[in-house]
């Protein structure tokens, strides 16, 4: 065989055995960056496309990669994805506002609208949940399609949250499940709470034997049909 047949030979072997090839990563993910309200800077992974979009906001522990697996899930039901770094994770700089990780939330769902997504919802774990939350808060009313929060630690002014429906998520065993439960009797509007088997909280239950349930919860809840 030639040099220029056995050059040809390796160029498609890399191709086939790329990761890239074999897990769908890469190839479909852009990173984006846009400006905060207070003059901040969010970093944030885009999949997939369509005109319904979905903001991922990610725990204390964890950064927008953490959200890889199941932004490929959203992604692949027709749904585009927008999974945020907060201030001060990755390459997202913190604006004037010292508490302002609600503001990288409203940020990404104003980016996914004014690049043509009709309706945009939020999923926000542990930390991120307490942040989507008070984006929930101060976002104008109509702006949030559906709001997925997972072990949210601390809400203030739940009962103020604004978004089409709700689904709240924690684990049976997990020591904020009580003050979860607390939190979602205080909203109203179309509501659902989950309580899963185990102590896993927020994206660790990814990672635990509740993780497949909690991915297809997920997925039913944002890709069911719009009111």
């Amino acid at each position: 065989m030639n040099a220029a047949r056995w050059m040809s030979v390796l160029i498609l072997f890399l191709f086939v055995f790329s990761p890239s090839f074999l897990f769908g990563q890469r190839g479909s993910i852009r990173t984006v960056t846009f400006p905060s309200s207070d003059g901040g800077t969010v970093e944030g992974d885009l999949y997939g496309s369509g005109t319904r979009g979905v903001v991922l906001a990610h725990g204390a522990v964890f950064d927008k990669s953490s959200w890889g697996k199941f932004a490929e899930s959203l992604s692949s039901e027709g749904l585009q994805v927008l999974a945020i770094n907060f201030r001060d994770y990755g390459k997202s700089l913190p604006g004037s506002d010292p508490h302002g990780l609600y503001r990288d939330v409203l940020a990404a769902i104003r980016y996914l609208k004014e690049n043509g997504i009709r309706s945009v919802s939020i999923v926000g774990a542990s930390m991120g949940g307490s942040a989507a939350a008070l984006a929930a808060v101060e976002a104008p009313a109509g702006e949030i399609d559906r709001l997925a929060l997972l072990s949210p630690v601390s809400i203030d002014h739940p009962e103020r949250m604004k978004a089409q429906s709700f689904l709240f998520v924690t684990s049976q065993d997990e020591c904020l499940m009580p003050q979860v439960k607390e939190e979602y009797e205080a909203i109203s509007g179309p509501k659902k709470l989950e309580v899963l088997p185990g102590n896993a909280h927020a994206q660790h239950i990814f990672a635990s034997h509740q993780g497949e349930k909690l991915t297809k919860l997920l997925v039913q809840f944002l890709t069911a049909p719009e009111r």
